[in-house]
């Protein structure tokens, strides 16, 4: 059942189901989540049941505020206090020592816990009108099932789980790919995956050289959306050169069939059954429409995804992160 994000009423409604232990779909400026009271470990159970993912592959948590952070986090070193001051709300999330018996089972069972405050106002509504019911926190991983494209609309999330879901329609998400996520449990801040928030603006912030997973000798934290594969539509992802994909489809010719293309580079083909769509130069704008693409794509009946390969430079780091990860499920 979609209702409208801006409607007072819809946002009640969305609160009791969550202080009743139900799940919600909600918009974020990066993608909609599927929620559930933090603070109830069964609530949170349904969320791994629904979507089918791992229970020791842990959620983020969303807070209203900073204030939310004492809440489940034991421990705030200097550098990420200074992240949250500048970047929150925003798409920025922070793994940190959990306080223990806090979201025990958000974080499946690891005693980090990821937090995020988000910047979306219908999220913001949302949480606010969660606190005055007891809920402090919600758990909100995409609104997808596990490994998927992540959903990007209040259909998408429809789609997914159907009309039984309640979701809270937010529009488009501005950002359409998931929060930066920064390890804040090590001493020094640790990237673990990237996203719209750059990596010179985060150093800029913290005051301290932001280091590689592969750098520090301690095995990281598990984190969402770090798996080899994830993000994957049904089609089969492929990252491609120019020139790849000029030579590809000057060899199948009038042929190409079933076949998607998603590049900046203009492509001619002589086959009427291509599906095309222009990248934007942007990294932004790629980011804002990425998941949507994909899954209209899959819609479209595609059975082989040809993706034009993004720009080296920082960024599209999250961009390419994401196309990568799609690429190794195929």
């Amino acid at each position: 059942m979609i209702l409208d994000g801006a409607s007072p009423e819809a946002i009640a409604r969305a609160a009791e189901a969550l202080a009743a232990g139900e799940l919600v779909g909600l918009p974020t400026e990066t993608v909609y989540g599927l929620a559930a009271d933090a603070g109830n470990d069964a609530a949170v159970r349904g969320i791994f049941a629904a979507k089918g993912r791992p229970a020791d592959h842990p959620l983020i948590v969303h807070v209203a505020n900073q204030a939310g952070v004492a809440r489940f986090a034991a421990e705030v070193p200097a550098f990420a206090g200074r992240l949250i001051d500048a970047f929150w709300p925003g798409p920025l999330t922070l793994i940190l020592p959990r306080r223990p018996g806090m979201a025990e089972a958000a974080a499946g069972g690891h005693p980090t816990v990821g937090l995020r405050c988000p910047a979306h106002p219908v999220a913001h509504a949302l949480l606010a009108a969660c606190a005055a019911r007891g809920v402090h926190g919600l758990a909100a991983p995409s609104a997808n099932r596990f490994g998927r494209v992540s959903p990007t609309t209040a259909a998408h999330v429809a789609a997914e789980f159907g009309d039984a879901l309640l979701v809270l329609d937010g529009g488009a998400c501005d950002v359409g790919i998931e929060s930066t996520i920064v390890d804040c449990s090590r001493g020094a801040p640790v990237l673990l995956r990237p996203g719209q928030l750059g990596q010179a603006d985060i150093e800029r912030v913290a005051g301290i050289r932001l280091l590689s997973k592969e750098e520090l000798a301690a095995p990281d934290p598990q984190a969402p959306g770090t798996l080899l594969a994830h993000y994957a539509p049904n089609a089969k992802l492929r990252l491609m050169e120019a020139a790849q994909l000029r030579t590809a489809l000057d060899i199948l010719g009038p042929d190409a069939a079933h076949i998607a293309v998603y590049a900046r580079t203009p492509l001619r083909s002589a086959s009427a059954r291509l599906i095309v769509r222009r990248m934007p130069d942007d990294a932004a704008a790629t980011a804002q429409q990425l998941f949507a693409v994909l899954r209209e794509f899959d819609a479209a009946g595609a059975r082989l995804i040809w993706v034009e390969a993004p720009p080296a430079d920082a960024a599209w780091d999250g961009v390419r992160d994401r196309l990568t990860r799609a690429a190794a499920s195929a």
